[in-house]
């Protein structure tokens, strides 16, 4: 079927939201506003759906929502004899719409469904899979994107996001239906009534909490710490969960950014809602300026990433997310070491383009470092591959560059719960030791050497850009620079065609992880840049990785391969 023949089928059928018939009104006439809507179907992979909402095949609405949910449904059905699944959604703009047009759908398929009362984090639908053993999950989120996108990440049996193999078979599904002839759905309050669509109780909710807890170290002191926070959920599903976490280990005095407490996914004080970013951290700073805490707290829409800044003189300096996870595996390690608590063979899990600072640490306190690619699922597999054998204890701490953090194996997702609450519990530990979190961080590089870590971003909208970033990793492949930023290439890692090749010799070694769209180049000096699009989002993302004898030479080295990559992506 022709663009225009989609949109006139969409102008006649779709009929149930009066958002979206306006909309295609509105593009009446115009090609390239139509062609941007219908030329193609929302991507489905191991990331799900993710889009701009709005009306057409490219774009998030109930319409594709229904689809993709028919599409897991038939799955489902077809490997579980009585198949169920969990729901849950965040804040932002029409997310507990497309919640009960998913819920609808699968309870029109004769699958039970189980959904949280109120919009929850990512890591209680991960929780929620596992505890009440369900054949798959959604989440309704796009997670740190802008306002304008909303999105539908898919879970296994296993509490991770789903592998490439389910993802491709639950596309196979998809793609044989058609949007208005082949999706089932009924009306959500008659699923409810019928019992085919049920709430999620308390009880659930509370063992998720008590898990969390329980990866707590040093709780017992967080109540005499005289620890100060100044927290915000960002409009988003942390508010509720963080806040009771923090006050059940005794942390009292938590001022919350007002503007940003309640849910609201027009995300008005925050356009983009990244606690990766200082922009979206803004507000939160100002309240620092005035409340003058030991650490501000931001967790990002659906709760499964969490940033911090910390008090630098007059200012507040912001913490990566390598910092902060390199600082957790310290502090988790050398705590469990002297509380005798640390397990036989233990293991960290990091993604490919997280710090090798954790390999440091590792030769310190004994543990193994198994590295994935990146994607918290890859680290949720691990513990799941260790939970296979009865081992899933040595599973220490997980974390990826990109703010996602977890301790424990109750979960099989990052979670911002439990990092914000072995953030605080750390910050106030080293506080009743004399010893700020700045400082922690320059004891840190002290011990282990200067690591320095940064992303580029580069955007690509719309089909030409989608063109331009698939052209641009292929010119990368094909004629590999010699050099970067002055740094000699030392050795190619392509992950798509899984082989590391040495630049001197010529040799070429396997890479066992799984095929991936990811370029690595080694530098001289320890350097490194990673360069991989993303998976959800038209954007190219840069890795970059310097080590210097001070932290002014590891930025200076930075400067360099950085402009390299900006004149190439231009």
């Amino acid at each position: 079927m022709s663009v225009m023949e989609l949109y006139h089928t969409w102008c006649q059928n779709a009929v149930d939201d009066p958002d979206l018939l306006a909309e295609l009104k509105t593009v009446e006439g115009q090609e390239a506003e139509i062609r941007d809507r219908f030329y193609r179907d929302l991507e489905f992979g191991t990331g799900g759906l993710r889009g701009v909402i709005g009306a057409g095949t490219n774009r998030m609405n109930v319409y594709t929502v229904r689809r993709a949910t028919q599409g897991l449904a038939n799955y489902v059905k077809a490997d579980f004899a009585e198949p169920s699944v969990a729901i849950s959604y965040d804040s932002r703009i029409k997310s507990d719409v497309f919640a009960k047009a998913a819920a609808s759908v699968l309870a029109a398929n004769g699958i039970k469904v189980h959904i949280y009362t109120e919009l929850m984090p990512t890591p209680m639908l991960s929780w929620a899979v596992r505890a009440l053993g369900c054949s798959a999950g959604i989440m309704v989120t796009a997670s740190h994107n802008p306002a304008k996108y909303n999105g539908y990440k898919a879970y296994g049996a296993d509490g991770c996001q789903i592998t490439l193999e389910v993802a491709e078979k639950v596309l196979a599904q998809i793609n044989a239906l058609d949007t208005f002839k082949d999706v089932r759905t009924t009306d959500f309050d008659k699923a409810v009534a019928d019992g085919m669509i049920s709430y999620i109780k308390q009880d659930v909710i509370e063992d998720y909490f008590r898990n969390v807890l329980a990866q707590g170290i040093n709780t017992s002191l967080c109540k005499d710490s005289g620890l100060k926070i100044v927290y915000t959920p960002l409009n988003g599903t942390g508010n509720k969960p963080v806040r009771e976490i923090l006050s059940r280990i005794g942390i009292k005095d938590v001022t919350v950014v007002a503007e940003q407490e309640d849910p609201d996914g027009n995300f008005p004080t925050c356009p983009y809602p990244n606690p990766e970013i200082r922009e979206a951290l803004q507000l939160g700073l100002q309240y620092c300026d005035k409340v003058k805490p030991d650490l501000l707290l931001a967790t990002d829409p659906d709760c499964d990433r969490v940033g911090i800044a910390v008090p630098d003189g007059d200012d507040y300096a912001l913490f990566s997310g390598n910092e902060v996870g390199a600082m957790l595996t310290e502090y988790i390690c050398s705590q469990r070491v002297k509380n005798g608590t640390m397990p036989k063979d233990p293991i960290v899990v990091k993604t490919i383009v997280t710090t090798d600072l954790v390999r440091a640490i590792a030769k310190e306190y004994g543990f193994s470092v198994i590295e994935v690619l990146t994607g918290f699922k890859f680290i949720g597999e691990q513990i799941g591959f260790l939970e296979q054998k009865g081992e899933e204890d040595r599973y220490v701490f997980g974390f990826e560059e990109s703010y996602g953090y977890l301790a424990g194996s109750y979960v099989r997702d990052k979670d911002a719960v439990v990092a914000s609450m072995l953030i605080c519990e750390m910050a106030a530990y080293y506080r009743t030791q004399g010893i700020s979190m700045l400082q922690a961080r320059e004891n840190l590089y002290k011990k282990y050497g200067v690591f320095r870590h940064s992303l580029e971003s580069f955007a690509f909208e719309g089909e030409t850009g989608m063109n331009k970033m698939q052209a641009l990793m292929q010119s990368l492949r094909d004629e590999q620079p010699a050099a970067i930023g002055g740094l000699k290439v030392v050795s190619v890692s392509d992950y798509l065609t899984s082989e590391t090749k040495n630049v001197a010799t010529g040799e070429k070694t396997a890479i066992t992880l799984p095929k991936s769209n990811v370029l690595v180049f080694d530098l001289d000096e320890g350097a490194k840049v990673v360069i991989r699009p993303s998976g959800t989002e038209p954007k190219i993302k840069c890795y970059y990785t310097t080590v210097g004898s001070t932290m002014d030479d590891a930025i200076a080295t930075e400067g360099k391969l950085k402009a390299d990559f900006d004149k190439l992506f231009q």
